[in-house]
């Protein structure tokens, strides 16, 4: 699947303005927290169930952003990568962030939450990488329009999958990347001492029940 009608441009997208949507999107899922319960009781076998299932998920999206970012880190928008996860999916950065979103919602305990939480970074990263294509395609020309036309934009597929010999990757992207990751891991503990507290009372009762 590649982009339809892509307009090249010469200034590369302004990153902040993802962050900003990332940040209300996050605040709205504090909220979500705060406002619901799932359907499923803490210590039932289908909330463990989804709870072991979110927390792979975390997991893999952890490990999956930093095995991206050795690839990409410092050389974003300066150099066309198309090796290790690049070579399978144009966005394996975002791939993995959903997924991570996903996971979340399944740590919380509600199919309904992991669904809201991955269409909303699913449509917010589409945004961004259809921004940062056009630029890359204003940059890269012929070459990225190769690469787009050979490799998913989204979904990777591991039949393509290519590396080379050497790789030169930035320590302190990866660096911030790990410390981002741990926002993902530190949402589990976050989700057990809310519930924990509704359960023993402290906190205001859940206005809506999620399936």
């Amino acid at each position: 699947m590649t982009y339809a009608s892509l307009k090249p441009v010469s200034k590369a997208f302004d990153q902040r303005k993802r962050l900003i949507f990332i940040r209300i999107a996050a605040a709205l899922a504090v909220l979500l927290l705060f406002l619901t319960k799932p359907a499923l009781s803490e210590g039932s076998d289908g909330h463990e169930t989804l709870e072991l299932v979110g927390f792979c998920l975390v997991l893999i999206c952890v490990v999956g952003r930093l095995w991206s970012i050795l690839y990409v880190g410092g050389k974003k928008n300066e150099e066309l990568v198309s090796t290790g996860p690049f070579s399978m999916s144009q966005n394996p950065l975002y791939f993995f962030s959903t997924v991570g979103a996903v996971g979340i919602g399944l740590l919380y305990g509600s199919l309904v939450a992991a669904a809201a939480l991955g269409v909303a970074s699913f449509l917010i990263f589409r945004v961004t990488a259809r921004k940062e294509a056009e630029y890359l395609l204003g940059k890269f020309g012929a070459a990225y329009t190769a690469y787009i036309k050979a490799t998913p934009r989204f979904w990777p597929n591991p039949l393509l999958y290519r590396d080379n010999d050497e790789l030169r990757f930035s320590t302190r992207a990866l660096r911030r990347t790990f410390f981002d990751g741990l926002y993902f891991l530190a949402i589990f503990p976050a989700i057990e001492l809310i519930e924990y507290l509704r359960e023993t009372g402290v906190m205001f009762p859940a206005f809506v029940t999620l399936y």
